[in-house]
């Protein structure tokens, strides 16, 4: 308010505006000023957290802004205008080369589960590496049989058999091969606005313009979207599921070698797949003779917090389960999981991965199990992520930019819109809320088609006062909008 009254008074000259209304004018600006400060919500103020990094004598931000530059491939972005330092991380904050403490809400792409730098994780790596840190699949080790077993438990039916890989787009590559080989069918079926990694084959199963380079990606279809946010049938899952039936009799040749989802899109925006949606297109798909895999890169890991698997919220089991990320708590590690009748069509020929499942990886990633289960860090997922959801929705209440909140667990999105009624993306805004918070303290992740979805994904040991700082954080920046 106080704005307008200064541009009305810089709009007119002295001589056409009497003094008595420019002191008028000048009062109430100050007034205005001054109320709208009180309006403000009290500046947040993060957890208190005993610990304080060592001082940092490495490279400054700039220097290693140069060396990227000259050396790195100029394919690779960074957040913010002034890139941040990442130097030490400890449970739910990192520290940037000045000691400054910030609160981690995006976990490395939903990708640190147990936090960082987790005493037991790294004890079990350099345990694992001191003794033996790589010897190839052709000898025996315990470390990949013991965490190959410990995951099988955490799977349903008959899904126990694993092939270790290094990525999530690794696995999504193996799973999307092996259903091709087991169906002896070429035809798979992906969702529009999602993402399952930027291999040649993965490449093909993404559909977002923005992840897809001019290569060849043959045999993938991409059916219509169950997003309960943006989609023309709302939350009626069963609708969308249509459009597979209708892909397949009018897409193929009535027989199909897969169908691959998220149950949550994170990089599309953490869109939670409509109810109903995935028992009506996995009917479909097997019907057709194929193979449904579930990509739980982002959405698994018990990061959902109501169930350890992102699939597990629908209803449904898959045949193949794809995974990364939060299996190795930030090491490179990722997962084929199937059953043993499937798992055999990789011996028709000789499939090998070099590191896949090597020492290192398997007993970090057996370790983060173990943790997960000990410090029940899927039960806090549910209950911070359900406070954490509540205020956020309580904030949208406030705020009319935000348009939707969505998600379960610790794995949650924000999506700002200029218009509610248009669903507008706020594209500028969202940076500018991004900046503001990181400047307070607070680090989110950004996605959706249009980049207007906060990504919300932090370690499963965020707490209660953190959701809260991040919530404050937010609700003070969009105040000063």
């Amino acid at each position: 308010m106080q704005r307008a009254f200064r541009r009305l008074l810089s709009s007119r000259s002295d001589s056409r505006l009497p003094s008595e209304y420019r002191r008028f004018l000048s009062q109430a600006a100050e007034q205005a000023e001054a109320a709208d400060h009180n309006a403000l919500p009290p500046f947040p103020k993060m957890p208190h957290f005993d610990y304080s990094p060592p001082p940092y004598t490495g490279p400054r931000a700039a220097d290693i802004i140069h060396k990227r530059k000259e050396y790195l491939s100029p394919s690779m972005f960074y957040f913010y205008e002034k890139p941040l330092n990442v130097v030490e991380g400890k449970k739910q904050y990192l520290f940037d080369e000045n000691g400054r403490r910030y609160l981690d809400a995006f976990g490395g792409i939903a990708t640190v589960c147990c936090g960082h730098c987790h005493p037991e994780v790294v004890e079990a790596i350099m345990t694992q590496t001191n003794r033996l840190q790589h010897s190839t699949v052709v000898y025996l080790n315990h470390a990949i049989a013991d965490f190959a077993e410990a995951l099988a438990s955490k799977l349903p039916g008959d899904l126990k058999v694993a092939f270790f890989t290094n990525s999530g787009t690794e696995a999504n590559e193996l799973a999307m091969m092996i259903a091709r080989l087991y169906t002896g069918c070429h035809d798979i079926i992906s969702l529009r606005n999602a993402y399952h990694g930027n291999a040649a084959g993965t490449m093909g199963a993404t559909a977002q313009s923005n992840w897809k380079f001019n290569v060849i990606q043959s045999g993938v279809h991409h059916a219509l979207n169950p997003d309960q946010y943006r989609g023309v049938f709302g939350s009626d899952g069963e609708k969308y599921a249509k459009d597979v039936q209708d892909l397949i009799e009018y897409g193929t040749c009535g027989r199909v070698a897969a169908f691959i989802s998220e149950a949550i899109q994170g990089v599309g925006g953490i869109l939670e797949l409509a109810p109903g949606y995935l028992p009506a297109a996995y009917k479909s798909i097997k019907k057709a003779g194929g193979l449904c895999i579930a990509d739980e890169v982002q959405a698994g890991f018990a990061r959902t917090g109501s169930h350890f698997w992102g699939f597990e919220a629908h209803g449904v089991v898959p045949d193949i389960v794809t995974m990364a990320k939060g299996i190795g708590n930030g090491l490179p590690i990722g997962a084929v999981v199937t059953t043993p009748e499937i798992a055999q069509v990789l011996t028709q020929r000789s499939y090998f991965n070099t590191f896949g499942g090597n020492p290192v990886c398997t007993a970090g990633a057996l370790a983060v199990l173990k943790v997960i289960e000990k410090e029940k860090l899927q039960e806090n997922a549910f209950l911070v992520g359900s406070h954490l959801k509540e205020r956020l929705q309580s904030l949208m209440e406030k705020h009319e930019i935000i348009g939707d909140v969505r998600g379960r667990g610790l794995m949650l999105g924000v999506e700002l819109v200029t218009d509610r009624v248009l669903k507008t993306p706020a594209k500028a805004e969202t940076l500018h809320v991004m900046e503001q918070m990181k400047e307070m303290g607070v680090l989110v992740g950004k996605g959706g088609f249009y980049g207007n979805v906060f990504r919300i994904t932090p370690p499963l040991c965020f707490t209660k006062a953190d959701a809260d700082f991040l919530v404050d954080a937010m609700d003070y920046t969009m105040s000063k909008m």
